[in-house]
């Protein structure tokens, strides 16, 4: 299976986005220039996150996103559906009853085995990514980290990060 490469994107941003101080935003063009990507494109993909709840934004010159929930509160499945669809990866499209001399309707009383197979699998996969939230991804790369992850980062909210006005 191949995801698209806005849902690489999005969980990014999230884990990005949910280390910002409370008040604090980034904006499309910050996100897309940490992370080397188009903005437009990152746009599209920010729409979805914020259509599913995932990201808030802040509208006017000095708006921008941030996380609408906390990191442990938003699992990598919730990423993936948001910018992927709730819909299955694999569409059964009943193929094995087309064809030239189609056999009647009795032989296809059962569903068919692959895409039996093919939902058991993404039911397995959707699983293992609900599992997996931005906080356990914080984490790891905390834990691997000697200190530039998060130097870069910092110098980077330094220069980007937009804070509400008091």
């Amino acid at each position: 299976m191949k995801l698209s490469d806005g849902v690489e994107q999005a969980i990014h941003c999230m884990a990005v986005l949910s280390g910002l101080p409370d008040g604090s935003v980034l904006s499309a063009a910050a996100l897309a220039e940490f992370h080397g990507v188009s903005t437009s494109y990152l746009l599209k993909h920010m729409q979805a996150l914020s259509g599913a709840g995932l990201v808030a934004t802040v509208p006017g010159p000095k708006g921008g996103y941030r996380s609408a929930r906390k990191p442990e509160e938003t699992t990598l499945l919730d990423i993936v559906l948001a910018v992927e669809g709730p819909a299955a990866a694999f569409r059964c499209a009943e193929i094995r009853q087309r064809g030239p001399n189609p056999l009647p309707g009795r032989y296809f009383t059962k569903p068919c085995g692959i895409n039996a197979a093919m939902l058991k699998a993404e039911k397995a996969y959707r699983a293992e990514l609900s599992k997996v939230t931005i906080a356990d991804i914080l984490a790891d790369l905390a834990a691997s980290d000697d200190g530039g992850i998060a130097a870069r980062g910092c110098a980077f909210l330094q220069l980007n990060e937009r804070k509400k006005a008091r």
